[in-house]
């Protein structure tokens, strides 16, 4: 799965590529299972509300995660 995800706003904040999580400068976030969103820990931190296609929108609940 690789594309784009935006904030709740519509503000492009990451990139998916395959099932890891990266910010606009190339440094690895999170990774992706499925929806969730896991810390490198493996601590489960979110979701997405639509995974579904290149662009993946957060939740309010989860912009947090990409302040």
């Amino acid at each position: 799965m690789n594309g784009n995800i935006f904030n709740s706003k519509g503000t492009r904040v990451a990139v998916v590529i395959g099932p890891e999580i990266f910010d606009l400068s190339g440094k690895k976030l999170f990774d992706l299972k499925g929806k969730n969103i896991y810390r490198l820990s493996g601590e489960l931190v979110g979701h997405l509300s639509d995974a579904s296609g290149s662009a993946k929108r957060l939740d309010k609940a989860t912009d947090r995660l990409f302040s």
